[in-house]
């Protein structure tokens, strides 16, 4: 008990909040500019905290620092005391007056594209004190991020292939996937196609870990047909600049094509498969344990039954 005492004492958390930053950022420089502290007193601080613990945490190269084996078990346990005093720090502002702070939030991009811009918005103007970081990732990115305490909430596709993702989830949205090819190419006047007429042309695709991707892939294993995925792009609205220029078709959420309609002479058709039908999850590590002003946001996104 007087050595954990002990190693508590050595252990600041202001350290390990600039260790949080140092490894989501990989540059000491650019947690250093993103904490408004000089690199110098970060690099000495994760000196002292390497003392602390007896060990390595950092490896330090020209282009920025990675973790060591010791570093990756330190960043775990770190997020999850911050997420504590966190949580903490919520349960007792619902005694003050107001409600303020700050919700991290992961979505991938169909989100990010389709929903969350209006129901962001009518959030901010009812709660203008409290202010969300969004970052776009790809939805298995996403639940690592909720899991490892990265972020507060996430909104992604929960892939079938992750059932058993450790997390809580509520829907949020459910999205249709529809297929977006030059108007007055052999395919538009179908009022719906099938993966297979899809499969006979060439396709601009997303990353390949998008869940898209992973979708088109699997349905092409399983009918036994080559997917000629011609282009990857990062973007939809990339997408559909590529689609228009005739390198080929692509599957897009339907809501995000009637966003996009100003991006060329393009005509979407619907995709007539089950997979094409697809859930926004919101998750959390466990939404009764999120900070106030996290729950105040989920409670908004997606109420719970």
């Amino acid at each position: 008990m007087k050595s954990e005492r002990s190693f508590a004492r050595r252990i600041d958390l202001t350290s390990l909040q600039l260790f949080v930053a140092v490894c989501e950022l990989g540059s000491i420089g650019r947690a250093a500019q993103q904490e408004f502290i000089a690199a110098s007193a970060v690099s000495k601080r994760l000196s002292d905290l390497e003392a602390a613990v007896g060990t390595a945490l950092l490896y330090r190269h020209s282009r920025g620092v990675t973790l060591t084996p010791a570093g990756e078990s330190l960043l775990h346990h770190a997020r999850n005391v911050l997420f504590g005093l966190e949580r903490m720090q919520g349960e007792l502002s619902e005694y003050a007056g107001g409600v303020r702070g700050h919700v991290r939030m992961h979505a991938n991009i169909s989100a990010i594209v389709q929903f969350l811009p209006e129901d962001l918005g009518t959030f901010a103007r009812t709660h203008s004190q409290i202010k969300i970081d969004l970052q776009e990732h790809l939805s298995p990115a996403v639940l690592h991020a909720v899991r490892e305490g990265a972020a507060d909430l996430g909104i992604c596709h929960i892939p079938a292939a992750m059932p058993d993702h450790g997390l809580q989830s509520r829907t949020y949205r459910v999205d249709e996937l529809v297929v977006v090819m030059p108007q007055g190419h052999p395919l538009a006047e179908r009022e719906a196609l099938g993966f297979a007429d899809v499969l006979q042309c060439d396709i601009v695709g997303l990353h390949a870990g998008s869940s898209i991707s992973l979708g088109m892939r699997a349905a092409a294993a399983q009918a036994g047909l080559p997917l000629r995925q011609r282009i990857q792009v990062t973007g939809l609205d990339a997408m559909c600049r590529m689609i228009d220029s005739g390198l080929g078709v692509g599957l897009v959420p339907s809501r995000a094509f009637a966003l996009l309609q100003g991006v060329g002479r393009l005509a979407a058709v619907p995709l007539d498969e089950p997979w094409a039908r697809r859930e926004l999850a919101l998750v959390a590590r466990d939404f009764a344990a999120l900070p106030v002003t996290a729950r105040l946001l989920a409670e908004h996104l997606a109420p719970a039954d």
